[in-house]
Protein backbone atom coordinates (compact mmCIF):
# COMPACT_ATOMS: atom_id res chain seq x y z
CA UNK A 1 0.00 0.00 0.00
CA UNK A 2 1.29 3.34 -0.59
CA UNK A 3 2.02 5.72 2.16
CA UNK A 4 -0.06 8.89 1.93
CA UNK A 5 0.38 10.49 4.88
CA UNK A 6 1.54 9.58 8.49
CA UNK A 7 -0.77 11.74 10.24
CA UNK A 8 -4.39 11.08 9.57
CA UNK A 9 -5.86 13.47 12.39
CA UNK A 10 -4.00 16.87 11.55
CA UNK A 11 -5.55 18.29 15.15
CA UNK A 12 -3.26 16.68 16.63
CA UNK A 13 -0.63 19.03 15.66
CA UNK A 14 -1.91 21.65 14.43
CA UNK A 15 -5.56 23.72 15.06
CA UNK A 16 -7.27 26.41 13.93
CA UNK A 17 -9.46 27.63 16.84
CA UNK A 18 -11.76 30.16 16.77
CA UNK A 19 -13.92 32.14 20.64
CA UNK A 20 -15.10 35.26 21.64
CA UNK A 21 -13.46 37.37 24.44
CA UNK A 22 -14.73 36.98 28.19
CA UNK A 23 -12.31 40.00 29.89
CA UNK A 24 -14.02 42.98 30.86
CA UNK A 25 -11.12 45.04 31.45
CA UNK A 26 -7.51 44.13 31.23
CA UNK A 27 -5.91 43.17 34.28
CA UNK A 28 -9.20 42.49 36.04
CA UNK A 29 -8.26 38.92 36.48
CA UNK A 30 -10.54 37.03 34.31
CA UNK A 31 -9.38 33.42 32.75
CA UNK A 32 -10.79 31.59 30.02
CA UNK A 33 -10.25 27.84 29.04
CA UNK A 34 -10.02 27.04 25.19
CA UNK A 35 -10.43 23.54 25.06
CA UNK A 36 -11.28 20.51 22.30
CA UNK A 37 -7.89 22.01 20.57
CA UNK A 38 -6.28 18.83 20.09
CA UNK A 39 -3.26 19.16 21.29
CA UNK A 40 -1.14 20.92 23.67
CA UNK A 41 0.30 23.94 21.67
CA UNK A 42 3.77 25.06 22.10
CA UNK A 43 3.28 27.89 19.88
CA UNK A 44 0.31 30.49 19.90
CA UNK A 45 -0.43 32.99 17.00
CA UNK A 46 -3.57 35.42 18.38
CA UNK A 47 -5.36 37.74 16.39
CA UNK A 48 -8.26 39.91 17.07
CA UNK A 49 -11.09 39.88 14.56
CA UNK A 50 -13.77 41.97 15.10
CA UNK A 51 -11.28 45.37 15.90
CA UNK A 52 -7.59 46.39 14.75
CA UNK A 53 -5.26 44.61 17.02
CA UNK A 54 -1.76 42.87 16.96
CA UNK A 55 -0.39 39.33 15.61
CA UNK A 56 0.40 37.59 19.28
CA UNK A 57 2.65 34.66 19.05
CA UNK A 58 3.47 33.20 22.70
CA UNK A 59 5.70 30.04 22.75
CA UNK A 60 7.08 26.92 25.36
CA UNK A 61 10.58 27.97 24.89
CA UNK A 62 10.01 31.05 26.07
CA UNK A 63 7.35 31.03 28.26
CA UNK A 64 3.93 31.78 28.60
CA UNK A 65 4.56 35.68 29.27
CA UNK A 66 6.76 36.62 27.12
CA UNK A 67 5.12 37.83 23.66
CA UNK A 68 6.46 38.96 19.94
CA UNK A 69 4.29 40.66 17.10
CA UNK A 70 5.04 39.45 13.76
CA UNK A 71 3.22 42.43 12.22
CA UNK A 72 5.91 44.61 13.96
CA UNK A 73 9.27 45.12 14.65
CA UNK A 74 8.90 45.72 18.34
CA UNK A 75 11.46 43.72 20.82
CA UNK A 76 9.86 40.63 22.92
CA UNK A 77 7.31 41.94 25.39
CA UNK A 78 6.21 40.61 28.71
CA UNK A 79 2.93 40.55 29.60
CA UNK A 80 1.33 37.79 32.45
CA UNK A 81 -1.95 38.48 30.96
CA UNK A 82 -1.87 36.92 27.98
CA UNK A 83 -2.01 33.09 28.54
CA UNK A 84 -1.75 31.42 32.07
CA UNK A 85 -1.20 28.12 30.78
CA UNK A 86 -0.66 25.41 28.08
CA UNK A 87 -3.15 22.54 28.42
CA UNK A 88 -3.30 19.56 27.57
CA UNK A 89 -6.09 19.90 25.06
CA UNK A 90 -5.52 23.45 24.73
CA UNK A 91 -4.83 26.76 26.16
CA UNK A 92 -6.42 29.43 29.18
CA UNK A 93 -6.25 32.83 28.42
CA UNK A 94 -5.73 35.28 30.91
CA UNK A 95 -7.38 38.99 30.68
CA UNK A 96 -5.31 40.41 28.09
CA UNK A 97 -6.95 42.71 25.58
CA UNK A 98 -4.82 41.48 23.08
CA UNK A 99 -6.65 37.97 23.54
CA UNK A 100 -9.54 37.93 25.24
CA UNK A 101 -11.54 41.19 25.32
CA UNK A 102 -15.12 40.69 26.14
CA UNK A 103 -17.45 40.74 23.04
CA UNK A 104 -14.65 40.62 20.76
CA UNK A 105 -13.79 37.71 18.04
CA UNK A 106 -10.02 36.28 17.86
CA UNK A 107 -8.64 33.21 15.81
CA UNK A 108 -5.89 31.01 17.16
CA UNK A 109 -3.32 29.37 14.99
CA UNK A 110 -1.69 26.73 17.12
CA UNK A 111 1.10 24.29 16.65
CA UNK A 112 3.16 20.90 18.71
CA UNK A 113 6.26 20.78 17.97
CA UNK A 114 7.32 17.39 16.97
CA UNK A 115 9.71 15.68 14.26
CA UNK A 116 6.69 13.85 13.76
CA UNK A 117 4.83 16.96 12.36
CA UNK A 118 8.11 18.58 11.66
CA UNK A 119 8.32 21.46 13.88
CA UNK A 120 10.87 22.89 15.97
CA UNK A 121 11.39 25.89 18.23
CA UNK A 122 15.28 27.00 18.57
CA UNK A 123 16.20 29.41 20.68
CA UNK A 124 19.68 31.41 20.94
CA UNK A 125 22.16 34.33 21.14
CA UNK A 126 24.12 35.51 18.05
CA UNK A 127 27.72 35.70 17.70
CA UNK A 128 27.92 38.04 14.61
CA UNK A 129 29.91 35.55 12.50
CA UNK A 130 28.77 32.58 10.04
CA UNK A 131 27.16 29.75 12.06
CA UNK A 132 25.45 26.60 12.03
CA UNK A 133 22.77 26.13 14.54
CA UNK A 134 21.46 22.47 15.69
CA UNK A 135 17.96 22.03 15.45
CA UNK A 136 15.98 18.83 16.38
CA UNK A 137 13.78 18.06 13.50
CA UNK A 138 15.44 15.04 11.65
CA UNK A 139 14.81 16.58 8.26
CA UNK A 140 15.29 19.68 6.16
CA UNK A 141 13.20 22.93 7.25
CA UNK A 142 11.80 24.97 4.22
CA UNK A 143 10.02 27.68 6.32
CA UNK A 144 11.61 29.10 8.99
CA UNK A 145 10.90 32.25 10.80
CA UNK A 146 13.62 33.94 12.85
CA UNK A 147 12.88 36.80 15.22
CA UNK A 148 14.65 38.97 17.59
CA UNK A 149 13.62 38.80 21.08
CA UNK A 150 15.84 41.63 22.48
CA UNK A 151 15.56 44.58 19.90
CA UNK A 152 14.12 46.19 17.30
CA UNK A 153 14.22 44.29 14.02
CA UNK A 154 11.46 42.58 11.38
CA UNK A 155 10.96 38.81 11.59
CA UNK A 156 13.20 37.19 9.18
CA UNK A 157 11.08 34.31 6.53
CA UNK A 158 13.05 31.70 5.07
CA UNK A 159 11.73 29.52 2.74
CA UNK A 160 13.00 26.79 0.07
CA UNK A 161 11.23 27.54 -2.61
CA UNK A 162 12.46 31.33 -2.52
CA UNK A 163 15.90 30.23 -2.41
CA UNK A 164 18.94 30.65 0.06
CA UNK A 165 20.31 33.95 -0.73
CA UNK A 166 17.05 35.92 0.25
CA UNK A 167 14.85 36.46 3.12
CA UNK A 168 11.16 38.11 3.17
CA UNK A 169 10.52 40.28 6.02
CA UNK A 170 6.70 39.40 7.76
CA UNK A 171 6.34 42.47 9.07
CA UNK A 172 6.56 44.41 5.49
CA UNK A 173 4.93 44.16 2.17
CA UNK A 174 8.80 44.31 0.88
CA UNK A 175 9.66 41.90 -1.96
CA UNK A 176 12.94 39.67 -1.42
CA UNK A 177 15.34 41.09 0.54
CA UNK A 178 19.19 39.98 -0.68
CA UNK A 179 20.90 40.10 2.29
CA UNK A 180 23.24 36.89 3.81
CA UNK A 181 20.33 35.61 6.46
CA UNK A 182 21.48 31.85 5.34
CA UNK A 183 24.73 32.88 4.29
CA UNK A 184 23.46 31.36 1.33
CA UNK A 185 23.47 28.49 2.35
CA UNK A 186 20.27 25.60 2.86
CA UNK A 187 19.63 23.80 5.97
CA UNK A 188 20.38 20.38 6.64
CA UNK A 189 18.27 17.72 8.45
CA UNK A 190 20.39 18.82 11.68
CA UNK A 191 21.52 22.38 11.35
CA UNK A 192 20.36 26.11 10.13
CA UNK A 193 23.07 28.65 8.83
CA UNK A 194 22.88 32.41 9.62
CA UNK A 195 25.69 34.93 8.32
CA UNK A 196 27.67 36.68 10.59
CA UNK A 197 26.51 40.26 11.95
CA UNK A 198 22.81 40.50 10.43
CA UNK A 199 20.46 42.39 12.66
CA UNK A 200 17.32 40.63 12.23
CA UNK A 201 19.25 37.16 12.48
CA UNK A 202 22.45 36.88 13.68
CA UNK A 203 23.96 40.09 16.05
CA UNK A 204 26.32 39.73 18.59
CA UNK A 205 24.68 39.73 21.85
CA UNK A 206 21.10 39.49 20.99
CA UNK A 207 18.83 36.72 21.41
CA UNK A 208 16.46 34.99 18.72
CA UNK A 209 13.58 32.58 18.64
CA UNK A 210 13.61 30.81 15.52
CA UNK A 211 10.09 28.75 14.45
CA UNK A 212 10.95 26.08 11.61
CA UNK A 213 9.21 24.01 9.52
CA UNK A 214 9.61 21.02 7.47
CA UNK A 215 6.62 19.85 5.02
CA UNK A 216 5.18 16.32 6.06
CA UNK A 217 3.20 14.72 3.53
CA UNK A 218 -1.12 14.98 3.77
CA UNK A 219 -0.05 17.43 6.23
CA UNK A 220 2.08 20.82 5.66
CA UNK A 221 3.60 21.91 2.27
CA UNK A 222 5.58 24.62 1.22
CA UNK A 223 6.26 25.96 -1.88
CA UNK A 224 5.72 28.61 -4.80
CA UNK A 225 3.61 28.99 -7.75
CA UNK A 226 3.41 32.07 -10.75
CA UNK A 227 0.23 34.53 -10.92
CA UNK A 228 -2.14 34.48 -14.40
CA UNK A 229 -4.15 37.23 -14.00
CA UNK A 230 -7.06 35.43 -14.41
CA UNK A 231 -10.15 34.60 -12.53
CA UNK A 232 -9.48 31.50 -13.66
CA UNK A 233 -6.04 31.21 -11.51
CA UNK A 234 -3.74 28.83 -10.33
CA UNK A 235 -4.68 25.80 -8.87
CA UNK A 236 -2.04 24.55 -5.90
CA UNK A 237 -1.82 20.89 -5.09
CA UNK A 238 -0.85 20.13 -1.76
CA UNK A 239 -1.92 16.47 -0.97
CA UNK A 240 -4.40 17.66 1.67
CA UNK A 241 -7.35 19.84 2.29
CA UNK A 242 -6.16 22.47 3.60
CA UNK A 243 -6.75 24.25 7.22
CA UNK A 244 -4.70 27.18 7.00
CA UNK A 245 -3.34 28.94 4.05
CA UNK A 246 -0.64 31.89 3.97
CA UNK A 247 0.42 33.67 0.52
CA UNK A 248 3.03 36.23 -0.05
CA UNK A 249 4.17 37.93 -3.32
CA UNK A 250 8.17 37.51 -3.34
CA UNK A 251 9.35 38.66 -6.58
CA UNK A 252 7.37 42.45 -6.09
CA UNK A 253 7.02 44.42 -3.26
CA UNK A 254 3.97 46.36 -1.92
CA UNK A 255 1.52 42.95 -0.93
CA UNK A 256 0.42 41.79 2.29
CA UNK A 257 0.93 38.31 3.88
CA UNK A 258 -2.63 37.05 3.29
CA UNK A 259 -3.93 34.79 5.51
CA UNK A 260 -7.06 32.29 4.87
CA UNK A 261 -8.18 29.23 7.22
CA UNK A 262 -11.34 26.90 7.84
CA UNK A 263 -12.85 27.95 11.05
CA UNK A 264 -13.38 31.41 10.15
CA UNK A 265 -15.33 30.92 6.77
CA UNK A 266 -16.33 26.89 6.97
CA UNK A 267 -17.03 26.90 3.09
CA UNK A 268 -14.81 26.01 0.03
CA UNK A 269 -14.57 30.07 -0.85
CA UNK A 270 -12.09 31.33 2.17
CA UNK A 271 -13.83 34.77 2.46
CA UNK A 272 -12.20 35.98 5.54
CA UNK A 273 -8.86 37.62 5.06
CA UNK A 274 -6.38 38.84 7.56
CA UNK A 275 -2.79 39.97 6.52
CA UNK A 276 0.01 38.50 8.84
CA UNK A 277 2.33 42.01 8.49
CA UNK A 278 -1.11 44.40 9.40
CA UNK A 279 -3.28 45.10 12.77
CA UNK A 280 -6.36 45.32 10.54
CA UNK A 281 -9.17 43.66 11.35
CA UNK A 282 -10.84 40.61 9.54
CA UNK A 283 -11.66 41.88 6.12
CA UNK A 284 -14.26 40.24 3.27
CA UNK A 285 -11.96 39.76 0.24
CA UNK A 286 -12.64 36.15 -1.55
CA UNK A 287 -9.44 35.38 -3.28
CA UNK A 288 -9.01 31.42 -2.85
CA UNK A 289 -10.71 28.36 -2.80
CA UNK A 290 -9.80 25.01 -0.51
CA UNK A 291 -10.55 22.08 -1.62
CA UNK A 292 -9.59 18.44 -0.89
CA UNK A 293 -6.15 17.59 -2.67
CA UNK A 294 -5.30 21.89 -2.92
CA UNK A 295 -6.76 25.65 -3.32
CA UNK A 296 -7.20 27.88 -6.25
CA UNK A 297 -6.75 31.86 -6.82
CA UNK A 298 -9.92 32.74 -8.14
CA UNK A 299 -9.15 36.08 -8.97
CA UNK A 300 -7.59 38.83 -10.90
CA UNK A 301 -5.76 40.66 -8.06
CA UNK A 302 -2.13 41.67 -8.26
CA UNK A 303 -1.63 40.62 -4.66
CA UNK A 304 -2.13 37.20 -5.33
CA UNK A 305 -1.99 36.66 -8.84
CA UNK A 306 -0.68 39.05 -11.17
CA UNK A 307 0.60 37.44 -14.72
CA UNK A 308 4.29 35.92 -13.95
CA UNK A 309 4.81 37.32 -10.87
CA UNK A 310 6.08 34.72 -8.18
CA UNK A 311 4.10 33.84 -4.91
CA UNK A 312 5.05 31.95 -1.86
CA UNK A 313 2.79 30.05 0.14
CA UNK A 314 2.82 27.78 3.55
CA UNK A 315 -0.14 25.54 4.18
CA UNK A 316 -1.16 22.76 6.77
CA UNK A 317 -3.96 20.65 6.53
CA UNK A 318 -7.26 20.21 7.77
CA UNK A 319 -7.52 16.29 6.86
CA UNK A 320 -5.10 14.48 3.76
CA UNK A 321 -6.08 13.95 0.77
CA UNK A 322 -6.01 10.38 1.26
CA UNK A 323 -5.73 8.71 4.93
CA UNK A 324 -3.37 6.27 6.38
CA UNK A 325 -5.50 3.58 5.00
CA UNK A 326 -6.36 4.76 1.82
CA UNK A 327 -9.36 6.41 2.04
CA UNK A 328 -9.71 9.65 0.39
CA UNK A 329 -11.41 12.77 1.93
CA UNK A 330 -13.92 15.17 0.73
CA UNK A 331 -14.03 18.77 -0.11
CA UNK A 332 -16.39 20.76 2.47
Amino acid sequence: MAVYTTIDNSQEYFAVTTYTGNAAEAGDGSTQAITNVGHQPNMLWFKKRSATGNHHVVDSVRGRTKELRFNLTNAEADDDNLLVSFDSNGFTLGSSGSANLNSATYVAWTWKESATSGFDIVSYTGNGADRNIAHSLSAVPEWMIVKKRSGTDAGAVYLAANGNTVALLISETNANDDELYWNDTTPTSSVFTLGGNISNANTNGQTYINYLWAPKQGFSRFGKYFGNANADGTFVYTGFKPAWVMIKRSSTAGDNWLIHDIKRDGYNGANKQLDADQNQAEGNSRLIDMFSNGFKIIINDAKINASGDTYQYMAFAESPFVNSNGVPNNAR
